[in-house]
């Protein structure tokens, strides 16, 4: 489990400068910085910079270096452009080491434009009717639902309150995000995926999150219970593709989330 770290903690951002903000880290059972948590934190870095009008629907982030949960990490807002209907942040997160993070976030004033939405939630059994596993106790809760491999499903929710807001939704939803792509190119992988429930068994990959982008659709609160769903198309040279989707249990299709993950055979 990741050491005892609240949701306030992680995402309230110290101003450390102009367009520069510090935040914590939490420590996580592998040993170096969660992708998610370091890219919620630069979307919120971002947002922190915007009108309040302007609301998330999209951010691309590429992992740069591996990040110290020991030290803070220091967040610089590029100001883009400022448009009438669109703005766009850059954000590097820096430690003593160099460039962790390259984030590009993008935000939309609000706009009464129809609406349709032609996918479908899958059948799956309700959250919270599965056994929990969660990583990062009491944070959050996962409950996994069973799937065929490649694809990997799981219930998610932030368990504690935070304010309502659009850009915090995307933050929280941002920081579940990276759970389950690993698992589901991990899934596609040629050499079988191992039981992680046993304490005995030796992981037969190194892995990290290469890149990650997240499209927000229609914004719901991550406390509520959020399907996670998840394939992969397949591993070549050593990297593996995931695409999903995260659904609210009313069956609104919250946003779209693709990743490129390194998985090297370890040696």
């Amino acid at each position: 489990m990741a050491a005892s770290v609240t949701f306030d903690e992680l995402f309230t951002l110290e101003p450390a400068g102009d367009d520069t903000f510090r935040a914590i880290s939490a420590e996580y059972p592998w040993g170096q910085v969660y992708g998610g948590q370091v890219a919620a934190q630069g979307l919120l870095a971002a947002g922190l910079t915007t009108e309040f009008v302007y609301e998330p629907h999209s951010l691309h982030a590429y992992f740069v270096r591996i990040g110290n949960h020991d030290e803070p990490i220091e967040f610089e807002v590029d100001r883009v452009r400022d448009g009438s209907s669109f703005v766009t942040r850059r954000v590097l997160a820096r430690q003593s080491h160099g460039v962790i993070l390259n984030l590009s976030a993008s935000f939309q004033l609000v706009e009464d434009e129809p609406e349709a939405q032609r996918v479908e939630i899958p059948d799956v059994a309700a959250p919270g009717t599965i056994e929990m596993d969660s990583w990062i106790e009491p944070m959050i809760e996962r409950s996994g639902v069973a799937a065929a491999p490649p694809d990997a499903r799981a219930w998610i929710r932030i368990t504690e309150p935070y304010p309502g807001t659009s850009l915090m939704h995307a933050v929280a939803h941002t920081y579940t995000s990276d759970d389950l792509p690993t698992e589901a190119v991990e899934f596609a992988h040629p050499i079988e995926s191992p039981d992680y429930d046993d304490p005995d068994v030796v992981r037969p990959f190194f892995g990290a999150s290469l890149d990650h982008a997240v499209w927000f659709h229609n914004l719901r609160p991550a406390t509520d219970w959020t399907l996670h769903d998840f394939r992969s198309s397949g591993v070549r040279r050593g990297r593996g593709h995931a695409t999903g989707e995260l659904w609210n249990p009313d069956g609104t299709h919250v946003a779209t989330v693709t990743q490129e993950v390194l998985l090297r055979v370890a040696r």
